[in-house]
């Protein structure tokens, strides 16, 4: 690590612990030359994801999407906005995992639901109408009778 004050390329770390929740390392370093001290963060690098969307069309992977329709889902509900955000964390980290670069709106809208029936039914049946596009009242129907017989 080159020392921000002098320039030299060689420090030794004083200290390490986590940072941001556990994401990422906070270092606090000593330069070896003029002995100053600096911090320096380390976090890991995340692949880019690319979305393949119903249409055939790609875009990169955006959590904020995640969020905003899960948070329409539950508009008037009582889940808090962190929960939302834990779960978009957990989806992401999930698909990080997965080693697959390329994925489908169809695998993120599943573990969408999978997610928000455990936190809240009436969400999950809003985010389900959306997008399994329920046409009509009998498909609706269905998906609520299969939520009931498994409680």
């Amino acid at each position: 690590m080159k020392c921000p004050y002098c320039g030299y390329k060689e420090s030794k770390v004083v200290d390490s612990r986590p940072a941001d929740e556990g994401n990422s390392i906070r270092r606090r370093r000593e330069c070896l030359s003029c002995e100053k001290r600096f911090t320096t963060y380390e976090t890991m690098e995340s692949l880019p994801m690319v979305v393949i969307k119903r249409d055939g069309s790609r875009q990169s992977f955006d959590r904020n999407k995640v969020v905003s329709s899960m948070l329409r889902a539950c508009e008037k509900r009582t889940v808090p906005l962190a929960r939302l955000e834990e779960l978009a964390s957990e989806i992401e980290q999930n698909l990080q995992n997965s080693l697959e670069r390329e994925i489908t709106t169809d695998l993120i809208g599943q573990q969408v639901m999978d997610r928000l029936r455990e936190v809240d039914e009436v969400a999950y049946v809003r985010f389900a109408s959306v997008y399994r596009r329920f046409k009509d009242i009998p498909t609706f129907m269905d998906e609520l009778s299969k939520l009931l017989e498994e409680k």
